[in-house]
This record gives structure tokens, C-alpha cells and sequence, in this order.
């Protein structure tokens, strides 16, 4: 994988510093929000746990990661995750009786290659995709690290969810114009979905191109009063391109 994987589940969210409403009042000078769009995040967040979900620092998970091939899965890993947030990671892969460790601290990062027996740095655009990935995570608009980075909260409003179901949506808009949307169940706050597109060079042609990115959250498990979903579906241009499925956290 190129990007960090606990951060590319999106809504684990098991970890935090402090409660919602504190960072709120602590950074309000450099973030703009609207009550609406706060409203739908307190619910989300009492959704997954409320005070027990604010209060977890740190957390494993272990799994099987799935690639996708042109919508077919291929052959899975195991992987054991370390997580203590808001910005320290440790994913380890094992494939075929090869290993590898990606590890990621602010913004320093190492690759351990188990076959080759090599450790060395992450180079630019690795380190880049762990930022992205970040910036992207339903953890980091419900805990409201976003509100550091001067990003705007509004709220964008229901969409179909399936028979019967709606969604309520928000956006986080940073400086530079890159947005993020997300879902939550309307009845309940549930975290459902991760929407945003990006800039990516086509394999084929070498140009640049618009892609347009989701994660689809399934199968909450209750955890000591902390609700998560075991599995999260990534999808790039309605395309599913990987599936993580924890077995323990």
C-alpha cells in the first residue's frame, strides 16, 4: 500500500486528546464552522461512543487487507495495526511469508522490507500520501483537528442512502480548496461514508486527472461502548479498489 492504512479506514475512530467541544472553543480563531453542521458532528460522535470514544488514546487492530483488480478482490494480507493518535503509526503486512512495517510519525516515516532485510526512509510522495490520508479521515473531522489546519465546516444536506435512508452531509474545505464530505446516517449519526476528489496522474497517458475517491463503512461492532465498523470499502470512480476486514480491536 501506498498510504496509511489505519488512516485510510476512516471512521476506526477509537482514539482522541481532547473532547469535540474543547478543541471547538480552543481553536475557533482559526477555523469557520455553522451550527448545523456542528450539530450532525455531535451527533456522530455520541453515535460511536460519545465520552468513552473521546477518552481512547491508542488502539490495535488486526486483520486482512484486499486489494481489487478491476473490481475483483485478489489475494488478502494480514496486518496488525498501531495506532496512537493524532499522528503516530506502526502497520504491519504479511503476505506469502513476507513482511512488511510501515511506521509514520508526524512528518517522518520508515519502510521495513522483511525480504530484503532493508529499512530506509519514505521518500516525498509517501510521506505526502500519509498527510493526505490524515486530512481525509472521519477521525479527524469528528475529533476537529481540521479546525487547526483552518479548514471551513458547512453543512451540505441529505442524500439517498438506500430504500428508505437518508444521509445528512458535511463538508471541510481547507485553504487551498481541497474539500472533504462526509455521511452519517441521519437517523442515528452513524459515520457511512468518505467523499472527495483528487488529482492523479493517469498510468496510461501520463497526464493529469480528476478522481473522484469514497470509503464505504460497514459491520459495527460495539467494543467496550466504543461503536466501529469492522469493514471499510474504498472506491475510486464507483470502482472498489480495496477492502479492509478487521477480526479483532
Amino acid at each position: 500500500m501506498n498510504r496509511s492504512l489505519i488512516t485510510r479506514l476512516g471512521a476506526l475512530a477509537l482514539i482522541t486528546l481532547a473532547p469535540l467541544g474543547a478543541l471547538a472553543q480552543a481553536e475557533k480563531s482559526n477555523a469557520t464552522t455553522d451550527d448545523k453542521a456542528e450539530k450532525v458532528l455531535q451527533k456522530a460522535v455520541q453515535a460511536v461512543g460519545g465520552d468513552a470514544y473521546l477518552k481512547v488514546q491508542t488502539v490495535i487492530g488486526r486483520g486482512l487487507f484486499t486489494n481489487y483488480k478491476d473490481g475483483v478482490s485478489l489475494i488478502p494480507s494480514k496486518f496488525v495495526d498501531y495506532i496512537a493518535y493524532p499522528d503516530r503509526e506502526r502497520t504491519e503486512f504479511t503476505s506469502s511469508g513476507a513482511r512488511t512495517i510501515q511506521t509514520n510519525t508526524a512528518d517522518k516515516g520508515w519502510l521495513f522490507d522483511g525480504a530484503a532485510k532493508t529499512l530506509k526512509d519514505q521518500n516525498a510522495q509517501q510521506l505526502e500520501e500519509f498527510r493526505f490520508a490524515m486530512i481525509t479521515s472521519m477521525e479527524n473531522v469528528l475529533h476537529g483537528w481540521w479546525r487547526q489546519k483552518g479548514a471551513v465546516l458547512s453543512y451540505v444536506g441529505r442524500r439517498e442512502a438506500g430504500l428508505g435512508r437518508r444521509n445528512e452531509t458535511v463538508r471541510l474545505t481547507y485553504p487551498d480548496g481541497f474539500w472533504v464530505e462526509y455521511e452519517f446516517a441521519a437517523t442515528d449519526g452513524m459515520p457511512a461514508k468518505v467523499l472527495y476528489r483528487r488529482k492523479q496522474k493517469n498510468p496510461d497517458t501520463e497526464e493529469m486527472q480528476e478522481v473522484a475517491e469514497e470509503d464505504r463503512l460497514y459491520k459495527p461492532i460495539t467494543i467496550d461502548g466504543i461503536l466501529a465498523p469492522f469493514v471499510i470499502d474504498h472506491f475510486r470512480n464507483s470502482v472498489q479498489t480495496s477492502r479492509i476486514a478487521y477480526e479483532s480491536v
